[in-house]
């Protein structure tokens, strides 16, 4: 370990924290390596209920260019951050990227495999690698149509686009935009009301949500939810949510 991420707990809310300030948070191979290491110790941890990714004063602005200068494509190929992003991706818990400074390439495409996206009204963002004569490759091309749509996301892409938060709050690829001063307060706030919720329910929705997009399919999807809802209640959390709401008392979730 180099030191360049941190894991840190705050209750049951996992903070993985990205500390290269000399180099805006750009992401090497090495933090890359350790923020593998580090999303495995979250996963392996049945506590932590929502997993936040932060860095100080910029987000992360992209992949470390020095590095992609001398690349062929079999060097390319090994610098490619899609491993970690894809696990990220599919973590059962939820995850919520917190997004100050600039978020680029590489940066962006981190949060793009986050549940949320929560950033500051002056955050920059964009995914600008055709500007570099490349193209994204940890998932941009896949995941920014997702959130904004085809169109537009061709638009910032082709272009090579930069945005603020508030415009990236406008065409729906972040969630929200607060004022700088607001966004640590604001993520926690998000993060300590996830944590209330039922862990497995939680998991069951993004599951069923993730294998909906993927299998279009409208009625073999709808199914698949019903197997994943039903499944829900071999755990003690519907009969506590339900008699709570009965109680008109708040719930008590102890699932794991």
């Amino acid at each position: 370990m180099n030191n360049q991420m941190i894991l840190q707990r705050d209750g049951q809310t996992a903070w993985i924290k990205i500390q290269r300030p000399e180099a805006l948070n750009a992401l090497s191979r090495e933090i890359m390596d350790e923020m593998d290491i580090l999303v495995e110790q979250v996963k392996a941890d049945p506590e932590v209920r929502v997993l936040l990714f932060y860095g100080e004063e910029n987000f992360a602005a992209g992949a470390d260019i020095k590095v992609m200068a001398n690349c062929d494509a079999i060097a390319a190929k090994e610098f490619l951050f899609t491993s970690t992003y894809n696990k990220i991706h599919t973590l059962a818990i939820p995850t919520i990227a917190v997004m100050n400074g600039y978020a680029f390439g590489g940066g962006l495409e981190l949060s793009l495999h986050c549940d949320f996206r929560i950033v500051s009204k002056t955050a920059k963002l964009g995914l600008t690698e055709v500007n570099l004569g490349i193209m994204p490759g940890a998932g941009g091309t896949v995941m920014l149509p997702r959130l904004v749509g085809e169109g537009k996301a061709k638009e910032l892409i082709y272009f090579g686009r930069t945005i603020t938060g508030e415009e990236a709050q406008r065409i729906g690829l972040a969630n929200l935009a607060v004022e700088p001063e607001e966004l640590l307060a604001t993520a926690k706030q998000w993060a300590e009301n996830l944590c209330a919720r039922s862990k497995p329910a939680l998991a069951a929705a993004k599951h069923s949500m993730e294998h909906g997009i993927g299998f279009p399919e409208i009625e073999s999807a709808c199914n698949y939810e019903g197997v994943l809802w039903a499944e829900l209640f071999n755990s003690p959390d519907p009969r506590e949510g339900l008699t709570a709401f009965l109680e008109k008392r708040k719930p008590k979730y102890t699932a794991q």
